[in-house]
């Protein structure tokens, strides 16, 4: 599956009732959300000293992809189009790869 198809498959279960101004409102707060839920469950490993729960971490990042693909269908762009210009943003900041000078540096 491409990542298109996934927007528009994860769509499906959006709520139609949303003004896209919802939508968008709802996107941002459901990725802080999640998130937050993925940041918990490495806290339990690093710190609780708990197993890493993969399982678990995968179904939060499936959220949290989720909630990205709602961002998007609220913008009107496909989610293909947020990742090309991430892409290109990371190709201007580091044109060899990593960097860590570069990575002090904000350049957005």
């Amino acid at each position: 599956m491409d990542i298109n198809e996934y927007q528009k498959l994860a769509m499906t279960t959006l709520n139609p009732d949303l003004t896209k101004k919802e939508i968008l409102i709802n996107s941002v707060m459901g990725l802080c959300g999640e998130s937050g839920e993925v940041i918990d469950i490495v806290k339990k490993w690093l710190y609780h000293g708990h197993e890493l729960d993969k399982e678990q971490l995968i179904m939060e990042l499936g959220d949290v992809a989720w909630y990205l693909a709602e961002a998007a269908t609220a913008l009107d762009i496909p989610l293909e189009e947020i990742m090309n210009v991430n892409i290109n943003k990371l190709k201007k900041r580091y044109p060899d790869g990593f960097d860590r000078e570069k990575s002090l540096i904000h350049q957005d």
